[in-house]
Formats: C-alpha cells, structure tokens, sequence
C-alpha cells in the first residue's frame, strides 16, 4: 500500500471511529468498508507494529488483582495482544475475534505452540458477539472500535474492561479517556485507571458485581 493509501485508510478509520461512538447504528455504513480495508492490511499487519505497542495494555493488565479464567480480545487482529493477554494470565482461555477472515487466518497462523490449547480465533463482529451475557472476566480492546452495550454484556459482573491505544490520541482508532468514561458509567463500570507508556495510553475499568 501507497504512503497516500496509507494515509486515507488511517484517516477513514478515525472517522468511522468518531461517527460510530457516536451514532452505533452507524455501524451498518461503516462495516463492509472496514472489514475490506483490514482483510487488504492483514498479510502486512505485523511489520506495522511498533515494538512497544502493547506496553500500556501490559502496564493496564497488571493492575488487575486476580487471573480471569475466561478473557475476550476484541479486534484481535493478527492475535498479538491476544498472546499478551494468554501471557500474562498463564491460566486464562483467550478467545480472539475480528471481523477480517484475512485476520484471523494470520492469527491462527501466528499462535505459538506453547498457548495453542489456550488461545482460538473466531470470525466475529463486536457489535453482535455470539457468546453469552457475562462469558468473560476480562474484555480487552486494543486500538478498536468499542460497542460499549455489547461489551458490558459479555462481561461478568466484577469483571474488568481494558481499552489500549498504541499511539494515544495518534492512533486512528482512538477514543478519549473521558468518553471511555461517560459511556461505561451508565453500564454499571467504576474503578477507572489510566495508564501510559511511551507514545501509548490505556484505561481499565471493573463492572460493578460479583463474580
């Protein structure tokens, strides 16, 4: 891909990010568009990571004070954050889902045999998951688009949300701290974090209950 294409797609991922915050229904515009851009990015996706890309999400996952059992990578892309996450937490299955087929290929192709019986991949949207409600002790969200409804809803209660941003306000898709906070309030989250590292930001937010 071209600089200029590069450049346009970073540019058409923040405004589907902005438009879709705000308007959810939106979504049905944006997706199609999306998944194509992702499914053209997924056999270069790798070398476009910085090497401290996830350090603020491993700062924001060290603040959790206990090991979730089931953890959900929401736009998992090539799987890299979803190896992070099986990491950190060695007892954990970690479910990864992108709505790129093309994605889901290169994680699958990517998962180390030592988190193979971990870690599985799933073609999915995040605006309509196909799990049930309170299935995962963890949510992660690494530079993606949040559907803030669906997320609470396959959270346990007591569980955690974590929201990851490799180059902070510079990442395409990027949501600030504070309308992280004013969407997830009225959807039972508290005990709100942030986190930086390097260029990047995190947030970390528990939704109230018990697990």
């Amino acid at each position: 891909m071209s600089d200029l294409g590069m450049r346009l797609g970073r540019k058409f991922a923040r405004l589907a990010t902005n438009a879709v915050v705000g308007r959810p229904g939106l979504w049905r515009a944006f997706r199609g568009p999306l998944r194509r851009q992702f499914d053209h990015l997924a056999p270069r996706w790798d070398a476009m990571r910085s090497e401290d890309a996830f350090t603020p999400l491993e700062q924001a996952l060290a603040a959790i004070p206990s090991s979730p059992a089931r953890v959900l990578d929401l736009g998992t892309g090539t799987g890299l954050a979803a190896f992070v996450l099986a990491r950190r937490f060695p007892q954990a299955e970690v479910v990864g889902v992108d709505l790129s087929d093309r994605m889901i290929e290169v994680a699958r192709r990517n998962a180390p045999p030592e988190l193979g019986g971990r870690v599985r991949f799933e073609q999915a949207d995040a605006a309509r998951l196909p799990f049930d409600d309170g299935s995962f002790e963890l949510v992660s969200l690494a530079n993606m688009i949040p559907f803030f409804a669906e997320l609470a809803r396959v959270t346990a209660p007591g569980g955690w949300a974590v929201f990851s941003f490799s180059a902070g306000p510079e990442t395409p898709i990027w949501v600030p701290p504070e309308r992280l906070r004013a969407e997830l309030e009225p959807l039972g989250f508290s005990d709100f974090a942030d986190f930086r590292a390097g260029g990047g930001t995190a947030l970390l937010a528990r939704k109230e209950g018990r697990r």
